[in-house]
């Protein structure tokens, strides 16, 4: 797990943001945000899934932000269901572009309540490269927007999840032409599957991010 040697502060529009900073490894491609899963759920910025995550973005030369968004941990705010959070997530891409100017990419992520959240964000700071895993889709009364760039996008989802049907997904998708790649036998917090989710953002990430 991260530690709390990587803590910073940002600015939101609702207060301090109590965010994680993990930085690049190797030669530096942009900046990543990272968004938790749902809080009234327990979901933080130390979950398995989005450190798991942010630690192979890294390894991809992006400087990682993981922000406890509003009313969680000890960020300032309440809890607003992805209105007030897609914000936050804005207010920390802008300051960790302003952080990097010479990290020309941006690679937006989230999982969970977290993806839910940036496809809104993706909207107003559209991303190089897009990547939801087991997004809350088909779940919250205001639907999740589509994709600004399905060739930038990629869709992950366990194939067992239970608080995220797969059929959700692939309902999402669909009018997309957006492909879904499934994790077989994974649970929606991907139990036991962190290393092939790893891996698969190893491995198909770098393909959002060609020119």
């Amino acid at each position: 797990m991260l530690t709390p040697q990587n803590l910073l502060w940002i600015d939101g529009p609702a207060g301090k943001l109590q965010t994680i900073y993990l930085p690049a490894e190797g030669e530096v491609r942009g900046v990543a945000v990272v968004n938790h899963p749902n809080p009234l759920h327990g979901g933080t910025f130390t979950n398995k899934v989005i450190q798991t995550a942010a630690k192979a973005y890294a390894k991809l030369g992006f400087h990682c932000y993981l922000p406890n968004l509003r009313g969680v941990g000890e960020s300032d705010g309440t809890h607003d269901y992805g209105r007030g959070e897609t914000d936050d997530c804005v207010a920390v891409i802008d300051f960790a572009r302003a952080q990097h100017p010479e990290a020309a990419k941006l690679l937006l992520s989230g999982f969970s309540f977290g993806g839910y959240v940036a496809t809104f964000a993706a909207q107003q700071r559209e991303p190089d490269a897009l990547v939801l895993l087991g997004p809350a889709v088909g779940i919250y009364p205001v639907a999740a927007p589509a994709v600004p760039d399905v060739a930038k996008t990629l869709l992950v989802h366990g194939e067992t999840d239970d608080v995220v049907p797969l059929q959700n997904a692939l309902d999402w998708s669909a009018p997309q032409n957006l492909p879904l790649t499934v994790l077989p036998q994974a649970s929606h917090f991907f139990h036991g599957k962190l290393i092939p989710l790893r891996d698969t953002l190893l491995r198909f990430v770098p393909a959002l991010l060609a020119e």
